[in-house]
């Protein structure tokens, strides 16, 4: 009931013509969410392992990255990676995925690549290693089993 209330309403917005194009779109969309997916549709179930081999159940939510949703559970300090752009990474968001999960992400981009090859110490690239900001959690990635790696000496300060 409440839906074809905001419905009828938006309708309307747009048949103001004192209202800006700008303020009908904020105000279509601000109806049109309601409407949207409910969080809980959003909800994507992980593994985590934590440094101490500990296996834990997170969550996060489509759409959002791994990282988010390791930080949101308290397996990466929020602290060490402020932004989630390839620019600024430095690699503290470094998970391990398993094999069988491999296949379901989407190949590293150049610049995950260089990242990962730049902090590692002996620059070769572990197949399995994978920056959580660059990780987009999807639906398809229900169940997923995420190794988080011990700090680096030099990430701890």
């Amino acid at each position: 009931m409440a839906t074809s209330s905001l419905h009828r309403l938006s309708s309307q917005f747009n048949r103001i013509p004192s209202l800006s194009p700008f303020t009908k779109s904020i105000l279509t969309r601000s109806s049109a969410t309601t409407a949207a997916a409910k969080v809980a549709d959003r909800i994507v179930k992980l593994s985590a392992i934590d440094p101490d081999g500990q296996k834990r159940e997170i969550v996060g939510l489509s759409g959002h990255t791994l990282l988010k949703a390791l930080t949101n559970n308290g397996l990466i300090d929020p602290a060490s990676h402020r932004l989630e752009e390839i620019d600024a990474c430095s690699a503290e968001c470094e998970v391990n995925i398993a094999q069988e999960w491999l296949e379901k992400l989407p190949p590293r981009s150049y610049d995950e690549e260089y990242v990962l090859k730049r902090n590692s110490r002996a620059r070769v690239l572990n197949k399995h290693s994978r920056l959580g900001c660059q990780v987009v959690l999807t639906k398809d990635l229900q169940g997923m089993v995420v190794a988080v790696p011990e700090p680096k000496p030099w990430d701890i300060p």
